[in-house]
């Protein structure tokens, strides 16, 4: 995931890409319950595309259903029951549309990540705005929409098989973003989780099982942990231990990248909450890490491989470029061939946006607990809308262009990881 300012310069004007860590409720979670509902990604809600959206994918019920089940609730413990419940479900029927089980519910795409986005969303809304007839502190009103967020995303449904005749992958992907610009975006990343999700794909070293989950486009929810928690039950040793890792986002215009190099630094844009920061990724406490922490981590993808491979249409690279500020001082320089020695991280080959930090987050948990496996970042080409459907004012949600290349990136997302995983 790249934000806009920092492609320009590559590409032009583009279309804007187990046991809990730590004892308290999620941060993100508890700043969210402290403010008044909605917040800046839900009331994002009331705009044309979202409604347009959750009506032609029938997803239009799911936080109108969410909010006649809590109106029903009793206690805390009932509520814990429910939220629990429909985030699951949440999930599970976003997962099944994609991968064409059961009822469409409209005319949008099957493919389409869209409706989960919009409907987790309405969701997290009606779970803000709700008034129970008995106490629910703030800690209280937090846990449920943890437990929600993690429920609708996949984070905690991530089961890999035992047994050593297959193979266990997991892959994660975003939500949509830069959705002020135009709401109307989709993630080919999150498409390709959802298509993903419990399927088998065959490789030269046999069958191997995917499972996924999705994250969100938030600062906040990074620095409290939801990668490392949703990712260390499949890293620590173990029967279910992930052979395979691979995070991805949307990157560059017309290109896969294998990112090879990933950098502990925040380069500050806007996330979907209109939050930024900048400076050193944050490591929350309970989390397994090296010390000390490492400006740079190394994908372990067999990128020569991936590259080579005939994956699909889209040209496939092995990135290798960073920003780093040099070991004597100065200001910092772009090294196209990775880091040097002692050198601070400025961008990853990703870049200083969440997609290089789910990266370093990802491969600094691998060196923390010792997990021998390929794993890194892949970045997808740029989700586009076609030519005439470009001005979110006048375009339409979706067009033939705009599906054609997600389903080709989703395909090819599929391809990639038979490479890595052969």
């Amino acid at each position: 995931m790249r934000p806009t300012h920092a492609r320009l310069a590559l590409f032009g004007a583009a279309l804007i890409a187990a046991a809990p860590l730590v004892s308290a409720g999620p941060v993100a979670a508890e700043a969210r319950a402290a403010t008044a509902s909605p917040t800046v990604e839900e009331r994002r809600l009331d705009q044309a595309a979202p409604r347009e959206i959750l009506r032609r994918s029938g997803f239009d019920t799911v936080a109108p259903d969410f909010a006649r089940a809590l109106e029903g609730v009793r206690s805390v413990a009932e509520a814990e029951t429910v939220v629990a419940r429909d985030g699951g479900r949440l999930w599970r029927r976003a997962v099944e549309r994609v991968q064409g089980r059961g009822p469409a519910g409209g005319d949008l795409s099957r493919d389409d990540d869209r409706p989960l986005y919009w409907a987790r969303l309405g969701m997290t809304r009606a779970l803000g705005e709700w008034r129970p007839g008995f106490p629910l502190s703030d800690e209280r009103r937090a846990a449920l929409l943890a437990t929600l967020e993690r429920g609708s995303r996949g984070e905690d449904s991530i089961e890999l098989p035992a047994g050593p005749r297959i193979r266990r992958i997991v892959v994660t992907g975003f939500d949509p973003f830069q959705l002020d610009a135009d709401p109307r975006r989709s993630n080919p990343s999150g498409a390709a989780a959802l298509a993903l999700d419990g399927t088998t794909i065959r490789t030269k070293r046999g069958p191997a099982r995917i499972e996924t989950a999705v994250f969100p486009v938030r600062w906040a929810d990074f620095a409290d942990g939801t990668v490392e928690r949703t990712l260390l039950p499949s890293f620590r040793s173990g029967p279910r231990r992930a052979d395979v890792f691979m995070t991805v986002s949307q990157g560059r215009i017309g290109r896969f990248d294998v990112e090879r190099t990933n950098g502990a630094w925040r380069g500050g844009y806007p996330d979907n909450a209109n939050v930024s920061e900048t400076g050193t990724v944050p490591i929350p406490s309970g989390v397994p890490t090296p010390a000390p922490r490492p400006q740079w981590t190394t994908t372990t993808l067999p990128y020569g491989r991936i590259v080579a491979a005939d994956t699909g249409p889209f040209p496939v690279y092995d990135h290798t470029e960073v920003t780093e500020i040099p070991a004597g001082g100065g200001g910092p320089v772009v090294r196209p061939d990775g880091p040097t020695p002692g050198s601070t991280a400025r961008a990853g080959g990703g870049g200083d946006y969440l997609s290089n930090e789910i990266a370093y987050r990802a491969t600094l948990l691998r060196d923390a607990v010792g997990l021998k496996a390929p794993g890194g970042h892949l970045h997808t080409p740029v989700l586009q809308f076609g030519a005439g459907n470009t001005d979110p004012a006048t375009g339409e949600v979706t067009d033939p262009e705009f599906l054609r290349n997600r389903l080709a990136i989703t395909e090819q997302v599929r391809s990639v990881l038979t490479a890595a995983a052969g």
